[in-house]
């Protein structure tokens, strides 16, 4: 009896064992088949993907600045509205503006004034010169009938039949229409030299009225410098301006900043660009939106990595070179159209797959 009690176990333990072994088959079956399916996985689709989570949502947003100088009147948007190209969105005060404006615009009324009277004198001295001109014709006539008349006494006075009282009376005559002519003539050079002296203050008064009107053409743009428009659509940000607040030009008003035009710059290693292409699809994971993949298109690569634009750029030549794995900005067009894409916000963190297969077709 005590040694059939003993046999049974062994009989127990085999049906254990081969259950055992069938675990451990399907379990070694099952890690072989996901190390398979991985693999393929990563021949396949893996290995062609680059991925980077060193990518924010941009946009080419604009800070507004005034031209000119003067106290805020008003400030016409308010924090996050939303404005249009064009429409105005602070008030500096115009008055001193308006009066530089009436200013030059009397400049050159004056200055106008001034041509126009110059004008008239070059009428006034043109007919003067032709008076002149004609006493100088009278004046010949009569030099040329003195001269006739005294050469015509000349050889009577000397034969004696004339007596010479008459011949010193001629030879007045001659030499007083000879003054008459001289006067005559240095009148009409006098009148073309004045002639000559008025076109040049013609020409000067022209000099001023372009100056005038220049200096207006500045004040018309300075006094419309007096209200800032908005450049383009877009959400009004980081507003720092104030009614009463003076302001200068260059000073930070506000930034607009465009929502319909945005785009993705990810910042890719140099050993993740081997296969990247223009027009590849990216598929793009926003922190804001877990449960939404975005999709996009590489659109261009930036002409240099980061390193090469910053302010300091490393200087590898001081003896101390460790070498680092540079990143490249690349630009992601966001192609997205649903409701979700509508509410990213420029510097939104993002998380980029590129898909660089070469068998996928690039989107121009």
């Amino acid at each position: 009896m005590i040694a059939s009690s003993e046999a049974a176990p062994t009989v127990n333990a085999q049906p254990q064992s081969s259950k055992k072994r069938r675990i451990l088959l399907r379990l070694a079956f099952c890690v072989v088949l996901v190390l398979v399916l991985a693999s393929l996985y990563w021949f396949f689709i893996a290995r062609f993907n680059e991925s980077t989570d060193d990518a924010y949502v941009q946009a080419d947003s604009v800070t507004l600045a005034p031209k000119i100088s003067g106290y805020v009147t008003k400030v016409l948007v308010k924090d996050n509205q939303w404005v249009k190209a064009g429409e105005p969105v602070v008030q500096i005060e115009d008055d001193q503006y308006q009066a530089r404006l009436n200013q030059a615009s009397a400049n050159i009324l004056a200055d106008q004034a001034a041509i126009d009277q110059a004008n008239a004198e070059i009428t006034r001295q043109n007919a003067q010169i032709e008076q002149a001109q004609a006493q100088q014709r009278s004046a010949l006539v009569q030099l040329n009938y003195s001269n006739h008349e005294y050469q015509r006494y000349l050889p009577l006075a000397a034969s004696g039949a004339e007596n010479q009282e008459k011949l010193a009376e001629l030879r007045r005559s001659r030499d007083q229409a000879q003054a008459d002519y001289d006067a005559n003539v240095a009148a009409v050079k006098s009148a073309s030299a004045q002639i000559q002296s008025m076109h040049a203050q013609i020409e000067q008064a022209k000099a001023q009225l372009a100056s005038a009107e220049a200096n207006r053409a500045q004040s018309n743009i300075d006094y419309h410098g007096t209200v800032v428009y908005s450049p383009l659509d877009g959400r009004v940000g980081d507003r720092a301006v104030r009614v009463g607040q003076y302001v200068q030009p260059g000073t930070r008003l506000l930034t607009v900043v465009p929502e319909n035009d945005l785009y993705l710059v990810a910042n890719f290693k140099e050993t993740q660009l081997t296969h990247m292409l223009p027009g590849q699809k990216a598929t793009l994971h926003v922190d804001a939106f877990p449960g939404h993949d975005f999709s996009g298109v590489v659109d261009s690569f930036a002409p240099g990595t980061g390193s090469l634009f910053a302010l300091l750029p490393p200087d590898n030549a001081t003896g101390n070179f460790t070498k680092i794995v540079q990143r490249v900005p690349v630009r992601i067009r966001i192609t997205d159209k649903s409701d979700a894409a509508k509410r990213l916000l420029a510097g939104m963190s993002v998380t980029v797959d590129v898909d660089t297969h070469p068998n996928q077709q690039a989107q121009p």
